[in-house]
């Protein structure tokens, strides 16, 4: 009798027959990594489920128990179990009355049954294997997106913002998150979900601004083969990719008013209707939604539908721009300081007195995104361990902010300022600049030349 590994396959075979159990056993031995424990009867194999088999492969006909009574209570124990039944008869009721209470494969004895046993048994461990990644993923998925994973920061303002989500990964209340953009709406949808009784199930994000007019039905509710020109085959919409999970919809106020009654009907009756189809699919997922915008303004200005509005507005979460949160500021700056340097294989860098308190005075319009453009940027121009106040290169400071208002210029007359503003800085040094800039040093002459003619 084999000692069970905690990271072999194991595997327990329950065959009263001595000749066939050693049979058994012998062909399996074969996989020098299959760990295998054998039994003569039903009661040993059901008082050793501690140790967790991955299969078991079973006998019809015991001494002591069926093994319809045998696979029943392994299922009830542990459902996770995959169970092969072993037997004499190759009757067809029998095979599919144990298929039906979950037995994995029925195996007919005789003398050859080496090569099906052991095909069978790797397709086992290879969708165990799948299975167990997929698990470890969702864990890992799940930690990605925890509160303080995914909002960083310790300020009055953001420890408002984790109550609130903990309060929406409770029930299956409609979320609306509105805020600045930049604030990181989507990520706070994902915690929510990621943190509910829907994460094994999918996230389906629809950034509704980023889809045109013609198409968001389409996207949204689907489309049947033949609905128009150049459906050529039938697309399942984002409700029924969503199903059982969450539906976050991204700029929800841009939405069309023409779709914005069949989105309400979808919410209601809980179905969509695809396009070309008379059909109705029943679909069930959380909605969570986000906008920049002040939604009652885009009522009142008539853009959005009073019902949809009511109807999404649930359980509001506002999330508060940089400038209010104090000294989140200096964490997320810490932490995309680090993470750029971890990405890019460069060497530690910290702030220095001078950088965080330029980054403190500066309102950041542009929020948490605007933040992380400005750290990458000043890690790529920092020589030294500490980020100095003059790698600190803010929006309203940049050559391109100052142009904007005297006059209108082309993206690559822009371009062509910025490589000049870094020549000037670098000395001139080509190379370097390119390198700063991660563009090619034939660029960086080509643009000159362009600036000259």
């Amino acid at each position: 009798m084999n000692t069970m590994e905690e990271k072999a396959f194991k595997i327990f075979v329950v065959e009263d027959d001595e000749w066939y159990n050693r049979l058994l056993v012998h062909n399996l031995s074969l996989i020098p990594d299959y760990d295998i424990r054998s039994f003569k009867t039903g009661k040993d194999c059901l008082s050793n489920l501690m140790y967790e088999p991955d299969v078991i492969t079973l006998d019809y006909r015991l001494p002591d128990m069926k093994g319809l009574e045998v696979l029943k209570q392994i299922k009830e124990k542990n459902e996770d179990i995959q169970v092969v039944l072993i037997s004499e008869q190759d009757d067809i009721e029998v095979v599919v009355e144990l298929l039906k209470h979950g037995a994995y494969d029925y195996i007919v004895k005789s003398r050859d049954i080496k090569e099906r046993l052991l095909n069978t048994v790797n397709n086992i461990r290879k969708g165990s294997k799948l299975k167990k990644e997929i698990v470890n993923l969702k864990k890992e998925v799940k930690k990605k997106y925890s509160y303080q994973n995914t909002i960083i920061g310790n300020s009055p303002a953001t420890q408002k913002v984790f109550e609130l989500i903990e309060k929406a990964t409770r029930t299956n209340i409609t979320v609306s998150i509105t805020g600045e953009t930049g604030t990181g709406k989507e990520l706070v949808a994902k915690a929510i979900h990621y943190n509910s009784k829907w994460a094994k199930e999918a996230f389906v994000p629809v950034n509704v601004a980023a889809i045109p007019k013609d198409l968001i039905e389409s996207e949204l509710f689907g489309h049947e083969k033949g609905a128009f020109t150049g459906a050529n085959f039938r697309r399942i919409g984002k409700f029924e990719e969503a199903n059982g999970g969450t539906l976050f919809l991204d700029e929800v106020a841009e939405m069309d008013i023409s779709l914005q009654a069949k989105l309400l009907r979808a919410l209601q009756e809980k179905e969509i209707i695809r396009l070309g189809s008379n059909t109705a699919v029943k679909t069930d997922c959380r909605i969570i939604t986000a906008t920049n915008k002040n939604m009652l303004e885009e009522v009142k200005k008539g853009n959005f539908r009073q019902d949809l509005y009511y109807r999404l507005s649930g359980f509001p979460i506002e999330l508060p721009p940089l400038r209010q949160r104090g000294n989140d500021v200096l964490v997320l700056a810490k932490y995309f300081v680090d993470l750029f340097c971890k990405e890019n294989d460069l060497s530690p860098k910290t702030l220095s007195a001078d950088a965080s308190n330029r980054l403190l005075s500066y309102p950041f319009p542009g929020n948490i995104r605007e933040l992380k453009s400005v750290i990458e940027l000043a890690v790529t121009l920092s020589d030294e361990e500490k980020i100095t106040a003059d790698n600190i290169v803010l929006s309203d400071e940049r050559d391109i902010s100052s142009a904007m208002p005297e006059q209108e210029l082309s993206l690559r007359d822009y371009d062509i300022r910025i490589v000049n503003r870094f020549l000037e800085k670098y000395n001139n040094n080509i190379k370097l600049v390119a390198s700063k800039l991660d563009i090619g040093v034939a660029t960086i002459y080509r643009m000159l030349k362009e600036d000259k003619s």
